[in-house]
């Protein structure tokens, strides 16, 4: 090993697992390290520091252990501005260009750590006018100065909190076998003490919500004043009218689960009808759609974005069918949002994932434990995966809540 570099790591690293995970990065990298300083907290509340030698075989090598390591929150001590380069065409970026993780970051910029405002994972780092924004591809323009390289950037990892809580770091394991009563009550906990301290709530949902009969509980919690933002597709809000004008689902009455004649035609009626009215909030206030989802969040003052997909029937007016545009409207959404309840959907589930930061509470409720894996694998380690049927986990968290209320 002939190249070195040092490194240092501090904060709350040794019960948050942090240096463990630095240290087996650096061996599976096939590299070595060398302890130089090791400070270790002695209460509950001190942090611990520790400074690295680390070795590789040669510059190429070592650039890529450290390029892993900083992901991990590592830092090189000698603090030094970053460098920008300017893109030369819009959406392309400059050769060599740092790309954000979902933490907390800060870049050096003329002498000072500034903070990178809306971050989220994969996207640029363009300064302006000594601010620092984190931006996706599709919005970088000619002439922005992008970050590139890892010199002069700060990434701060989630550590453990200092009290126990449903988020607790490092719980996004998945299991069908937890017990899902005691966390449908502790998620009620949490919705009602964002509600009180005014924060925000977004909820993903997919057309299972309405399929298995659920739509009717999250109307409820809608209407409670639970729900801040509401992001789905086409297909939750056509056939929550679609069970609105019709009682069924896919053709299916809801009460009875039988498929009704000609009721594979209901939900194209119900675009329609939607079409007429001019869209879903015109239909609502015309009192053609007089419950469901979409009625609670139109009455309640709910923003909420329907992004489109290629098997999109109709769609209904609302949708926004531009891909990019639909992000975009998205990330708007979900700015300053404190908790995130996805529900049955894998799609819009990991997409509205890679929009959040690693401090957001997520919940990822999905009867497949693959939906929940590929939310965590996919960067966003911070969710709580409850492997379970959301025409289930709705109706229980509706009357959770309502206990709470009474108490």
């Amino acid at each position: 090993m002939r190249t070195i570099r040092e490194v240092e790591l501090q904060g709350h690293i040794i019960d948050s697992l942090t240096l463990t995970r630095v240290l087996d990065k650096i061996m599976d990298l096939d590299g070595e390290f060398e302890i130089i300083t090791f400070t270790i907290g002695e209460h509950k509340s001190d942090p611990s520091y520790v400074r690295l030698a680390v070795k590789g075989r040669d510059e190429a090598h070592l650039d890529a252990i450290m390029s892993d390591l900083h992901r991990l929150g590592a830092q090189v001590p000698e603090i030094e501005d970053v460098r920008l380069g300017a893109a030369d065409k819009d959406k392309a970026v400059p050769k060599g260009f740092y790309s954000t993780t979902n933490h907390p970051t800060f870049v050096h910029h003329r002498g000072a750590w500034i903070p990178v405002e809306d971050i989220e994972m994969d996207c640029t780092i363009v300064v302006r006018d000594d601010r620092a924004r984190c931006t996706p591809l599709h919005q970088v323009v000619k002439g922005d100065q992008i970050v590139v390289g890892q010199r002069g950037v700060r990434v701060v990892p989630p550590e453990r909190p200092r009290t126990r809580s449903l988020f607790e770091f490092m719980g996004g394991a998945v299991s069908s076998e937890r017990p899902s009563a005691t966390l449908i009550r502790q998620i009620a906990v949490e919705m009602v003490h964002a509600k009180v301290q005014g924060k925000k709530i977004a909820v993903v949902a997919g057309p299972a919500v309405s399929h298995t009969g659920a739509a009717e509980a999250l109307a409820s919690i809608i209407r409670r004043g639970y729900v801040d933002a509401l992001l789905a597709g086409n297909a939750l809000a056509v056939h929550d009218i679609e069970r609105d004008l019709y009682g069924t689902s896919l053709g299916l009455d809801i009460k009875t689960a039988e498929l009704v004649s000609e009721g594979h035609k209901h939900h194209l009626y119900a675009i329609s009808e939607v079409i007429r009215a001019g869209s879903i909030t015109a239909a609502v206030r015309q009192g053609l759609v007089k419950s469901g989802v979409m009625y609670e969040s139109v009455v309640n003052n709910v923003p909420f974005v329907l992004a489109g997909s290629i098997r999109d029937d109709g769609p209904l007016p609302e949708v926004i069918t531009d891909t990019m545009a639909a992000q975009d409207a998205m990330r708007e959404l979900l700015k300053d949002a404190d908790l995130v309840l996805m529900m049955a959907t894998m799609l819009h589930s990991i997409a509205v994932g890679n929009m959040l930061p690693s401090y957001v509470k997520t919940i990822c409720v999905d009867i497949n434990p693959a939906t929940v894996t590929k939310l965590i694998d996919r960067g966003t380690a911070q969710a709580i995966g409850i492997v379970t049927d959301v025409g289930t986990f709705l109706p229980a968290l509706a009357a959770e809540l309502d206990t709470i209320d009474v108490e």
